[in-house]
C-alpha cells in the first residue's frame, strides 16, 4: 500500500487542486499539530464515516515526515 501523502498527493493532482492545497498546506503548518489533535477527538465520529481515507488523513496530520512528503509530492506535480 502507497503511503497517506502519495494517495492524497495523486487525488489531489486528478481533481485539479494541486496548487491551492500546496498553498494551503504552507499556509496552515503552524496548525497542524492542533488539527491532528482534533482529527483524535473526532476519530469516534469520523473514522467510521471516511474509513480508510480518514486514517490517511490522520497520519498525515500527526507524521512531519509524512506532511512534507505531500508537499513533495504536489511540487513534483507542478513541475511536470
Amino acid at each position: 500500500m502507497r503511503d497517506a501523502g502519495e494517495s492524497i498527493g495523486e487525488a489531489l493532482r486528478r481533481r485539479g487542486l494541486a496548487t491551492p492545497a500546496r498553498l494551503l498546506l504552507d499556509a496552515h503548518r503552524s496548525l497542524r499539530p492542533l488539527l491532528a489533535e482534533t482529527g483524535v477527538f473526532l476519530s469516534p465520529i469520523l473514522g467510521p464515516l471516511f474509513g480508510l481515507r480518514y486514517r490517511a488523513l490522520q497520519d498525515l496530520l500527526e507524521q512531519d515526515s509524512t506532511y512534507d512528503q505531500l508537499i513533495d509530492s504536489l511540487d513534483d506535480a507542478e513541475h511536470r
